[in-house]
């Protein structure tokens, strides 16, 4: 799962503590660590957030230009995820060309997003098939301690529900002076956001630490929203040698829900 691996004897420490339901920091395996999100950390952001879960820390800018629509649809804005792995996060990134995580984290929150339509893209033309605006959402680690991944989705739906369209000059060029109170359009009660079990052993884990996340052997990353209220998986990806047993991606598809409501209702009480 890492190219800086833990022991064998880290690895195998685990591997009971989990088969007896027992953690380092003394969670339940199905439990996230304290979940902080601030808002408006960057003065040059249409919408930014800093979460903090646990000790992993991303902050996530959004930014809106102009820009020409994609060939396939010509009626719709941009959406553009990137990601930008620091070393000063993790002595684990080094500088560069980006490498696997690099770009995995960036695409699996792009997919949570776009599988959701929670971005209203055909509000964003300004004209068709010529010009419309693109949505840049900028992920940057400023501490790794595991599961960067669904960090970065509370993140991306945070900042994004605080960004605002710019304004635009007498010329039609962005005005970079006055601040924006126009929200960028987003479909109402959507919140996609990320959830990301990790496997060692018979054992499943959500939110691991760094250590546990590098002792495990297998991950499967779903990504969640909403549809009539209820709760709708759009998108998915595993990675690591490991199998996931139909018994195993059950009782994931079973806790789903239940952390889903958890993590969306903290969203919430600081949207």
């Amino acid at each position: 799962m890492s190219s800086m691996e833990v022991t064998n004897l880290t690895r195998e420490k685990l591997r009971k503590m989990f088969a007896e339901g027992k953690r380092f920091d003394g969670r339940k395996l199905d439990e996230f660590r304290d979940l902080k999100i601030e808002f408006d950390v960057s003065n040059q952001a249409e919408g930014s957030a800093r979460v903090r879960l646990g000790k992993t820390e991303v902050v996530v800018g959004i930014k809106l230009g102009f820009g020409e629509p994609y060939p396939d649809s010509p009626d719709k804005g941009n959406l553009m995820v990137s990601a930008d792995l620091l070393p000063l996060a993790s002595p684990r990134f080094e500088h560069g060309p980006p490498g696997f995580n690099a770009i995995e984290l960036p695409r699996l929150v792009d997919r949570a997003i776009r599988a959701s339509d929670v971005i209203n893209l055909s509000d964003l033309v300004i004209e068709e098939g010529k010009k419309v605006w693109t949505v840049f959402v900028d992920l940057y680690p400023i501490n790794d301690d595991g599961n960067l991944i669904d960090a970065a989705s509370f993140g991306a739906i945070a900042a994004l529900k605080k960004a605002v369209l710019p304004l635009l000059d007498k010329d039609g060029k962005i005005d970079h002076k006055t601040k924006s109170t126009n929200p960028v359009p987003l479909a109402k009660d959507i919140a996609p956001i990320s959830f990301s079990f990790f496997k060692l052993g018979d054992s499943l884990i959500l939110d691991p630490t760094r250590e546990e996340q590098e002792a495990s052997e297998a991950r499967i990353t779903f990504g969640i929203s909403t549809f009539e209220g209820k709760p709708m998986v759009n998108s998915c990806q595993k990675y690591g040698e490991d199998l996931f047993s139909q018994e195993e991606i059950e009782k994931a598809m079973s806790l789903l829900p239940v952390k889903f409501e958890e993590i969306n209702k903290k969203l919430k009480s600081v949207l």
